[in-house]
């Protein structure tokens, strides 16, 4: 009687693990997948578009976005349908290795969002690629465009002594809305300082009004993304 309990008991346990599993993947249940996919990470292209706020944008890497969360799906519903061939792919992608660098943090924000949003789809979960899809993007629309609507420059100016400098100085907080000095190197006849500056209403012809100035050498507004390394 126990034996029978416990092979009962195991043929219960298998016939849980292999239930989920089936032998063929009906075609409409693929294309509505693949579809859901596309159109996820279509949302995914056209956000990263729109928020983009890098030097170069790339085109390339925007489109796989989408090739992304496609396939992820795709090996997803592979994995779904084959406990043998779940069981092989783990194996087979743990050994795969991309090297390609990332050279904005945000970049592999979208990479993970693309890959989440393809294993989700493909699990069969619409509502919480969808929901969550439109969570985020909005999350990432706020605090990136935000951010980017008040641009920073950085004021490089050369001058050959501080009276010089105090009327730049003058000057800036006249014209700019806020401003702090980044960095001051002092030479033989020559100061260059390096101001970030927030302009008003990108308002930055004060700066033909800095090269005017007696004693002024040069005067360079360069905008950048914020970040800055003295």
């Amino acid at each position: 009687m126990s034996t029978d309990a416990a092979l009962t008991f195991s043929d219960i346990i298998k016939n849980s693990v292999t239930s989920n599993f089936v032998s063929d993947i009906a075609i409409s249940e693929v294309l509505v997948t693949m579809t859901m996919a596309f159109f996820i990470g279509f949302f995914i292209y056209l956000l990263y578009k729109r928020i983009f706020s890098g030097v170069l944008y790339s085109k390339s890497f925007n489109v796989t976005l989408i090739g992304i969360t496609m396939v992820t799906s795709m090996i997803i519903i592979a994995i779904n349908s084959n406990l043998v061939l779940s069981l092989g792919m783990v194996g087979a992608l743990s050994i795969v290795r991309f090297r390609t660098p990332i050279k904005d943090p945000t970049d592999l924000i979208f990479i993970f969002w693309g890959a989440a949003a393809g294993i989700v789809v493909g699990a069969g979960f619409y509502s919480l690629a969808i929901v969550g899809s439109i969570m985020i993007g909005l999350v990432m629309f706020i605090f990136i465009k935000k951010s980017s609507f008040e641009t920073p420059y950085l004021l490089v100016v050369n001058c050959d002594g501080d009276d010089s400098e105090k009327n730049i100085l003058s000057l800036v907080h006249k014209h700019a809305k806020r401003y702090n000095l980044k960095q001051k190197t002092i030479s033989q006849d020559n100061i260059e300082i390096t101001l970030e500056v927030r302009v008003k209403d990108k308002e930055s012809s004060f700066v033909n009004q800095i090269s005017a100035l007696v004693g002024v050498k040069n005067a360079v507004l360069i905008s950048y993304s914020g970040d800055f390394v003295s």
